[in-house]
């Protein structure tokens, strides 16, 4: 499976995306601001593929698992982790990352670096709404393939720089 997230708009602070599931459009996205020079929790994933794995650990994955443990038994089988390197890591030339998940979230505030499905995008604001239910289309589809043992990769373009 291949996830794309093709990048059109960064105002300094936020970057606004589409997200596509083999190459068909599925939502908006929020994300960091690209730097030069990382900052923690400030800095978006640079342009690349990566790969997609379930990382069944860590403060999003238990929330996520006390969410949906009476609404959808069995739903959240764990966080969708993106990486290219041991450890849930992704290194990219000079720069590191870690624990880089598609997670629910509205705006820059909420990323941390990762990455927020959005149904709506607002370019006057940078912000993205109904993340939860963008999040919730999304996920099963990605958590079904990567259950069956499918390769998903994802890949980062910026359309304005055709990177």
């Amino acid at each position: 499976m291949k996830l794309e997230v093709k990048r059109f708009a960064d105002n300094g602070d936020a970057t606004m995306s589409v997200f596509f599931i083999d190459g068909i459009a599925k939502c908006f996205g929020i994300e960091d601001e690209e730097r030069k020079i990382k900052k923690a929790g400030e800095t978006r994933v640079p342009e690349g593929t990566y790969d997609v794995l379930l990382r069944a650990e860590g403060g999003y994955h238990n929330r996520e698992t006390a969410r949906y443990k009476d609404k959808k038994p069995g739903w959240h089988k764990g966080m969708l982790c993106i990486h290219n390197a041991p450890n849930w890591k992704i290194v990219t030339g000079s720069m590191s990352f870690q624990y880089i998940l598609i997670h629910p979230g509205n705006t820059e505030e909420h990323t941390n670096g990762c990455y927020l499905p959005n149904t709506t995008a607002s370019f006057a604001t940078f912000t993205g709404g109904a993340s939860r239910t963008a999040y919730e289309k999304l996920y099963p589809i990605v958590r079904d393939a990567l259950l069956k043992n499918e390769k998903v990769t994802i890949t980062y373009y910026d359309i304005e720089t055709g990177k």
